[in-house]
């Protein structure tokens, strides 16, 4: 592993002692990879997925903060058919800029409160 994944795997441990989502109030969690990026909302206490979108599925040619805008209002979409209005962002050690800052106001504006 590279200096720059260690240290993303460090931040994530350290945040993930103190964020949890429950049944009432999911985790939000975000991974992004080169080419793609994905976004679930888990409940850490029956430890399954409820509500999944990645940019895999979508064929769009466009800039890849567009594509995260897209994941995020996605993600907003499936999590309100499940019945989930709030969540716990878990930003999986990332910097909350770019594609993962796109991704979660899109999720906030389709209506997800965090």
């Amino acid at each position: 592993m590279t200096t720059k994944e260690l240290r993303r795997i460090k931040i994530k441990q350290r945040v993930r002692k103190h964020i949890s989502g429950t049944t009432g109030c999911p985790r939000l969690t975000v991974f992004r990879s080169n080419k793609q990026i994905y976004a679930q909302v888990i409940d850490d206490l029956t430890g399954k997925t409820l509500a999944a979108a990645s940019s895999a599925g979508i064929t769009d040619k466009a800039p890849k903060k567009e594509i995260a805008s897209k994941v995020g209002e996605l993600i907003a979409q499936k999590s309100k058919e499940a019945g989930i209005q709030a969540v716990v962002f878990d930003r999986n050690g990332y910097l909350y800029h770019g594609r993962v800052r796109e991704l979660a106001e899109a999720a906030r504006k389709g209506g997800l409160k965090f």
